[in-house]
């Protein structure tokens, strides 16, 4: 990933130029460009991507041609290794570079990944690299884009510059300005600037526009430096997703886990306990039923609504797993259940014309569903809305509240584990509670299918 400090040229990019911010703010930023560390940075960034250019393609070129001619022979395989593992040397040293003058952040590819140790795993592993070859292609690239940049820059700054400075260079040395030489005395001096008012002032104007403009030619000659060292230098996207999934996948076992131990404790604690206890008073009921009828007939009772309690306990279990009316009627029902038990008075909203993946359907209403009880235990709160729809293929769900607002989705929290449930699906959590309310949490997911309501 590649982040860039600051926006535009001056304070905020990152730096520190050593000058007072005060009155630098006073002047405009085209007028500021060509004295800031900022410009001069990517200045010498761009004189240093020359001879770099020149080194890098050189070694390149010349490994990779001498590595194919001796593929002919065992030697060809290790030389076009070692030059390829040198590419991605280049490659960390050019990452620095920009981290260091342009400012860019960009991460570093993933590693090489060996099965085995040894010099042929490893042989095998820069060949295979997918880093490797595109290290190769900005060896390969960044030459020819640094001879035209450098000529650039080198002229509209050396060229802005001298004419800027022109009226200067006319007084000192007055044989540039068509003069046969300089005298000290009299008014010799003042008559040559009579003489050539306009030209003097022409170039002058001429070159403080060259002048001006060159910060912001360099920065755009560097803005494609910025786009090859992030896309040929820095992790690939499928690399990035790769870790993403797995950081993902690492979320949802985990959270699999904690709902299996959830349910095998609140099966232990509850319903279990309560069956077994059950089991006892039929016991005992069954050895007083020849003794004493009324007492079993008692005991008999009070089992029968150890019972009910029993399955009630079950039900509520089994909705906290999959509750089946989100199967057979959605969410909008599923969410109307779930708010009619809340503390406070919901209102729900669901527009969708088709349903989303099962999937999805589910997490959405534990979201919701764990969102009221929030709301119910700490929210303080008279009123409460829920509202689903869809945009495009993301489905949103936001639930709002009037409580007391303070709601944190960091710091361990039940909401920081919502949001972790809902990023290993790519979805987001969002949370808005300023301290007094309301709070307004607005969850996003993927679409992920379709199904026809009915």
């Amino acid at each position: 990933m590649a982040t860039e400090y600051g926006q535009g040229y001056g304070h905020g990019y990152g730096y520190d130029d050593g000058l007072d911010l005060g009155p630098r703010r006073r002047l405009p930023a085209g007028l500021r460009a060509p004295f800031e560390a900022r410009s001069w940075r990517e200045f010498a960034y761009v004189l240093l991507s020359l001879p770099i250019g020149v080194t890098l393609f050189v070694y390149a070129v010349t490994m990779v041609a001498l590595g194919a001619g001796l593929l002919v022979t065992f030697l060809g395989i290790p030389v076009l290794a070692a030059g390829l593992a040198g590419c991605r040397g280049f490659g960390a040293l050019e990452r620095a570079r920009a981290r260091g003058l342009l400012g860019l952040e960009v991460a570093d590819p993933e590693p090489l990944r060996m099965r085995k140790s040894g010099v042929m795993a490893w042989m095998g592993a820069v060949l295979k690299s997918g880093t490797s070859w595109r290290t190769l292609l900005y060896s390969l690239l960044q030459f020819p884009w640094s001879v035209f940049s450098f000529v650039v820059a080198v002229n509209f700054w050396a060229y802005g510059w001298a004419l800027l400075t022109y009226p200067l260079w006319f007084w000192l040395f007055p044989v540039y300005g068509g003069q046969d030489g300089l005298q000290l005395y009299g008014d010799t001096t003042h008559s040559i600037y009579l003489d050539n008012p306009f030209e003097i002032t022409v170039t002058a104007l001429v070159g403080l526009m060259f002048t001006l403009a060159t910060p912001w030619i360099v920065r755009a000659l560097t803005m494609v430096d910025r786009l090859m060292v992030h896309g040929l230098l820095g992790p690939s996207r499928l690399s990035a997703r790769v870790v993403e999934l797995e950081s993902d996948r690492g979320v949802v076992v985990d959270t699999a886990n904690a709902d299996l131990r959830r349910i095998e404790r609140d099966l232990h604690d509850g319903a279990q306990a309560r069956l077994v206890a059950l089991a006892m008073d039929l016991g005992l009921a069954r050895e007083k039923l020849t003794e004493d009828p009324q007492a079993a007939a008692r005991m008999v009772d009070e089992a029968h609504g150890e019972v009910k309690t029993a399955l009630q306990e079950l039900r509520d279990l089994a909705r906290g797993i999959h509750p089946a009316v989100l199967t057979d009627r959605g969410l909008d029902a599923a969410l109307s259940a779930v708010a009619s038990r809340c503390t406070v008075p919901v209102q729900v909203e669901v527009d969708l014309a088709e349903r989303p993946a099962p999937a999805i359907e589910g997490i959405a209403y534990f979201t919701v569903s764990e969102l009221l009880q929030n709301i119910s235990k700490h929210a303080r709160a008279t009123w409460a809305a829920v509202d689903v729809w869809r945009v495009e293929n993301r489905l949103m769900v936001q639930v709002v509240d009037n409580g007391v607002g303070g709601a944190d989705a960091s710091g361990g929290s039940g909401l920081g584990g919502l949001a972790e449930r809902l990023d290993a699906v790519d979805g987001i959590l969002v949370v808005d509670s300023p301290a007094g309310g309301p709070t307004r949490v607005t969850a996003e997911l993927p679409w992920r299918g379709e199904r026809t309501l009915g």
